[in-house]
């Protein structure tokens, strides 16, 4: 039977970590090092993985586990590799240390605890005699970014071979045909939930917006334009309409829009007037609004109260409608899940997030969702990451519960 501690603690120890769009190299970034875990994992386990790269360095990892019956129900599990920067933190990121049943460690609770959780449910699913369910696992590259990583998954799902163009395409599709005549029942997206139901959750849509001035010696300040004189006044205005956004009536119960500035750079010496600076936004969304429509609201704001200034705005990296609870097959995907919580002794809690997921790529391409994991999003991205390890093999007897049981619907 698979350890699912050892798993986990194996994972935490492969730094993943997601340069966030920087130009940052090094040991520690990328998910090259999981990647390879995984696959060796897997094939010794008797399994066949895929390999699908979806950029330089960054490949998902596809295995299939079919069904023992035909006609059988279809679940797509996933679990991202990659993990936030590590800056700041106040224990050793990739040095798991257990203490009082929680294992602390950078990737810990998001997600690598609903990884390790995924994987030993695999383990021990594959020596079985029968499976009343066949499941499909990627472990996917760039969440925490961008979701390239479950965009060229997803991408699968709707292109013709012949317009497959990246390493592992076809090799990914062969193996999910196998066991996909129609679609999915089901897709579980690892995230810290504490091992509740999230059914419904915000979207967003990020880009970096550029403020243009004009370079000069410092020493004569007034032949130049300070860009980051302008940078703040467009700051502030971004404050403002934020103050509006957070104002707006909403009945829905992920809450109303957020908008917030995440990032701003600019300048490269003190003795040098600058002539840009970047700042990059986010722009939360209630389900069902569009983020195209929302980018605009906020660029149309900023364009009106800073007409003489020279803006750029960048495409979107990230855009994302969120996830809801509506859709062909949602209450029984749902239900489904619930009923395997509830076996194993678990209250079935369902709720809203405010935070943004894989699911919404998938929802998006007509799958039914629900984003489910061991931990909780209060620990996801802190200085001293930890995550409950009872939570943790208490996620993978659900998830084993959920293929086992999946005929009793």
């Amino acid at each position: 039977m698979a350890d699912t501690t050892r798993i986990l603690v194996d994972l935490v120890r492969l730094p993943s970590v997601n340069p966030m769009g920087r130009p940052l190299t090094g040991p520690e970034y990328l998910e090259g090092r999981v990647t390879e875990y995984l696959v060796d994992r897997l094939i010794k386990a008797g399994l066949n993985p895929v390999r699908q790269t979806v950029s330089p360095g960054r490949d998902n990892v596809v295995v299939t586990l079919p069904a023992t019956m035909p006609g059988a129900p279809v679940f797509l599990w996933d679990a991202h590799q990659d993990t936030v920067p590590v800056d700041g933190m106040r224990i050793q990121p990739f040095v798991p240390v257990i203490e009082n049943g929680h294992l602390y460690g950078r990737g810990s609770c998001d997600v690598k605890g609903g990884m390790a959780a995924m994987i030993s449910a695999i383990e021990q699913l594959s020596v079985l005699e029968t499976r009343p369910a066949a499941v499909v696992f990627v472990a996917s590259v760039n969440e925490e970014f961008g979701f390239s990583g479950a965009k060229a998954f997803t991408k699968l799902l709707r292109t013709n071979d012949s317009e497959s163009n990246n390493e592992g395409d076809d090799a990914a599709k062969e193996s999910m045909q196998k066991v996909l005549s129609e679609g999915f029942d089901l897709v579980v997206v690892a995230e810290p939930t504490s091992l509740r139901l999230v059914t419904q959750h915000k979207g967003a849509v990020r880009w970096r917006m550029k403020v243009c001035g004009r370079s000069c010696h410092s020493s004569y300040p007034e032949n130049g334009a300070n860009a980051i004189y302008s940078a703040s006044r467009v700051a502030l205005l971004l404050e403002s309409l934020a103050t509006d956004l957070s104002l707006r009536k909403t009945s829905h119960p992920c809450g109303g829009p957020t908008l917030s500035v995440g990032t701003i750079h600019g300048g490269i010496g003190v003795n040098l007037v600058p002539d840009s600076v970047v700042l990059e936004v986010d722009r939360r969304l209630v389900p069902g609004e569009d983020p195209l429509t929302a980018r605009r609201e906020v660029m149309d704001y900023i364009s009106a109260h800073c007409p003489t200034d020279i803006i750029e705005h960048e495409k979107p990296f990230l855009a994302s409608a969120g996830l809801s609870n509506e859709g062909v097959g949602a209450a029984e995907a749902v239900a489904r899940l619930r009923k395997a919580v509830a076996d194993t002794d678990v209250e079935a809690i369902e709720e809203v997030a405010r935070y943004g997921t894989n699911a919404c790529v998938y929802a998006e391409a007509g799958l039914p969702c629900v984003v489910f994991g061991p931990g909780s999003i209060a620990q996801a991205h802190t200085t001293d990451e930890w995550i409950n390890l009872g939570e943790v093999e208490k996620a993978a007897e659900i998830l084993k519960d959920l293929v086992v049981c999946a005929t009793g619907l």
